[in-house]
């Protein structure tokens, strides 16, 4: 067979074909159309095959790249798939939303070396896309059925990945959420011009098909207590991951027209569904020709600003306090947000807000960077004096999340937490202190990104899956 790799010198990279601005600004359709297969096959083909491949290295599930880019290349799209998902739950999902520009193709070889990065992201979404088309996607089919149960909770990356591996080994899994449909931020979080519900959708069918049963719209704690599930399976994996929107004070904080993004972001997500959201019906959590003012830098306050676009907002300008270079979410994100007609105002911080019965304006500070702090970073200092309003209709935080009082809601006695409030586990094992559960996902190591939390959910069942063998054969041994 011809040589099929190293053409990164003649091939230049080239992505998805992108959907026009003003287009996309209309629906909320993913904007990168899918490759097709002689381009996917190009674009493998740039790969350099290291022999330490970064990219590998700055996955958080170590996804044997290399592998199934040679072998797209080759057009063994199967087998491609088959390496794919032998390390990730939702490789077509995390092709869509992973910033691929941090992790994997940010340490591409080639990169460096100044001839762009391989299109991983894009080539991953090509490859599962292309195996659902073909039916090589298939639900678990355990060749033995185990006995023991294991509850999770907590209907997200993490417990989907966990639920998953461990009902491929036979156990009997059930997924406990809060929400009436799996998927979490997956599904009311993250917007669809990013990751198109269905994609979600088919992936909890699969799930359901290979035996795992979903209890959706049951809250812990109130409509179930966590000792009962205790006592109902003989493990629990904790995957609620971290939901409590972080504050921002100052006066005026209170006033009506500031709202919380991820109350933001699920009404619209529940609308493209096709409910009915009291909220959104009423326009306050409707930016439909209004002027929006988004408070954050990462990638929620990008999904808020690119959201209120779609909505039919009059204007949208992100407030963040450092610049460009040192915000933390995805620059490819912001300079799509750009495109679409998002004005980001960078150095400039929320000192309170004006409005008398409702906000209708943000007093902004202009800052500058100082010297760097701990983490090498700049700084954000006020300079004074140089104050002003931005006016607004909505306004929108976008500060990240922090993890609920767990052992305060569920009314448990041992279940530890950190001083940030999220669960105590043992690093190894996952398992927490309370004999028999486990954590995984932000709900342990914080606010994170949905491949870490796919990575530790999938650790954690190994675990699980440990400890119930160990019993099994005390059991037997006796």
């Amino acid at each position: 067979m011809p040589q099929k790799m190293l053409k990164f010198v003649d091939v230049p990279r080239g992505m998805p074909e992108k959907r026009a601005a003003e287009a996309r600004r209309g629906d909320f359709d993913e904007i990168y159309r899918e490759y097709a297969a002689a381009k996917a096959e190009e674009q493998s083909s740039r790969c350099s095959q290291c022999g330490v491949p970064y990219c590998q290295t700055h996955c958080p599930l170590h996804n044997n790249i290399p592998d199934w880019l040679k072998l797209t290349a080759e057009g063994r799209l199967e087998e491609a798939y088959a390496v794919s998902q032998a390390t990730n739950t939702f490789p077509e999902i995390c092709g869509r939303i992973c910033p691929q520009d941090r992790l994997c193709e940010g340490n591409c070889v080639i990169e460096q070396s100044g001839h762009g990065t391989v299109t991983i992201g894009a080539v991953e979404k090509y490859i599962t896309d292309t195996a659902w088309e073909e039916g090589w996607v298939k639900p678990a089919a355990p060749r033995v059925e185990r006995p023991e149960s294991v509850g999770i909770i907590g209907a997200g990356p993490g417990g989907l990945a966990a639920a998953d591996m461990l009902r491929r080994r036979g156990f009997q899994v059930t997924v406990y959420d809060r929400y009436d449909r799996a998927g979490g931020l997956m599904i009311y979080g993250i917007p669809g011009f990013k990751l198109e519900k269905d994609v979600v959708m088919r992936r909890n069918k699969l799930l359901e098909d290979g035996g795992v049963t979903f209890e959706l719209g049951k809250d812990i704690g109130v409509d179930i207590a966590f000792q009962e599930l205790r006592e109902k399976h003989d493990a629990i994996l904790i995957a609620t991951g971290v939901y409590k929107s972080r504050d921002l004070g100052g006066p005026g904080a209170g006033l009506p027209g500031i709202l919380k993004a991820l109350d933001y972001l699920t009404a619209s997500n529940k609308t493209g569904f096709g409910d009915t959201v009291a909220e959104f019906e009423s326009g306050e959590l409707n930016a439909n020709g209004k002027k929006v003012v988004v408070i954050g830098g990462g990638d929620t306050a990008m999904d808020c600003v690119r959201t209120a676009i779609r909505q039919g907002a009059s204007s949208v300008k992100c407030l963040y306090r450092r610049d460009r270079a040192n915000m933390p979410g995805s620059q490819r994100e912001v300079a799509n947000a750009e495109e679409e007609g998002v004005e980001f105002v960078w150095l400039s911080a929320p000192k309170g807000f004006v409005g008398d019965d409702r906000a209708n304006g943000v007093r902004v500070a202009k800052m500058r960077l100082g010297a760097p702090d701990v983490t090498g970073r700049q700084t954000p200092e006020e300079i004074e004096g140089a104050d002003y309003t931005e006016p607004a209709d909505i306004i929108i935080k976008a500060l990240g999340f922090d993890p609920e009082d767990l052992p305060k809601l569920w009314d448990v006695e041992g279940l530890d937490v950190t001083r940030w409030g999220t669960i105590k586990t043992d690093h190894r094992t996952h398992e927490t202190a309370l004999d028999g559960v486990f954590a995984a996902g932000d709900i342990v190591r914080g606010a994170s990104l949905v491949v870490w939390a796919i990575r530790d959910g999938r650790e954690a069942a190994d675990a699980i899956a440990a400890k119930l063998d160990a019993r099994a054969s005390v059991v037997a041994a006796e």
